[in-house]
């Protein structure tokens, strides 16, 4: 870096005594030499940008669907824990009135057993994804924002996690009694006198629930990585995240 500056301040004194076509000539030279001494002191190597971003994003994704794919890892995280659905607000108080409390909350952890189950499936998805990422968009990636690798790879596995998902989803929410404590506390819903039917799709919620809080998981993973040092457990992401 040094040496860099002082090449720099020579180009400065010698434009005071040289002739334009001298000064082109050595801006040219000096521009290389900074090049040269930029490179030799540390600098990293677009390469190394598109290996440092797969390694990183790659053990995030492992950490990630890890955390999620445990019991509790959907259910006692409040950041993404899956409720009843948006149009069933009305349904939920209505049904702990009339002592249907047990059957709501046995329907709301089912889900989230679901999605948990399902988590797992992520990783391979995630994984085909990053191996597939260019140079290019890793550049972009690491210049990014701090969700920048999260909002990449939202983009270009969603559709396919959803329909990896939907099939495991389902069967889950069939083994865990999720289907029927459903179809049990909206059935008892919509017999309650002068109240509008409800009838949401049951697995196409908890399947896009639960991709949504795998999301949210990557991009934490992804926010401590770029800021907590301690996360860089190689000297690969040191490098490039430092």
């Amino acid at each position: 870096m040094k040496k860099a500056i002082f090449l720099t301040h020579l180009l400065v004194v010698t434009s005071i005594f040289s002739s334009d076509a001298q000064i082109d000539r050595l801006k040219k030279s000096i521009g290389k030499k900074i090049e040269a001494t930029t490179t030799s002191s540390g600098s990293i190597s677009q390469e190394e940008i598109g290996s440092g971003l797969k390694e990183a994003l790659s053990k995030g994704v492992e950490k990630g669907v890890e955390q999620l794919s445990k019991p509790d890892g959907f259910y006692k995280d409040l950041s993404i824990k899956i409720p009843l659905p948006q149009e069933a607000d009305k349904v939920e108080p209505k049904l702990r009135s009339i002592g249907q409390g047990k059957k709501v909350d046995d329907t709301i952890e089912s889900i989230n057993r679901a999605a948990e189950d399902a988590t797992a499936a992520a990783k391979d998805i995630f994984i085909e994804a990053i191996k597939e990422m260019s140079i290019d968009d890793a550049t972009s990636i690491l210049r990014g924002n701090d969700n920048a690798a999260t909002t990449f790879l939202d983009k270009s596995t969603r559709a396919k996690l959803t329909s990896e998902f939907e099939p495991i989803v389902k069967a889950s929410l069939d083994k865990v009694g999720a289907t029927k404590n459903w179809n049990t506390i909206f059935t008892t819903y919509n017999k309650i006198p002068f109240v509008q039917k409800v009838d949401p799709d049951l697995v196409s919620y908890a399947t896009g629930k639960a991709i949504d809080g795998l999301f949210i998981q990557i991009a934490k993973e992804e926010l401590n990585i770029r800021q907590d040092p301690a996360a860089r457990v190689t000297d690969l992401l040191k490098k490039v995240f430092g």
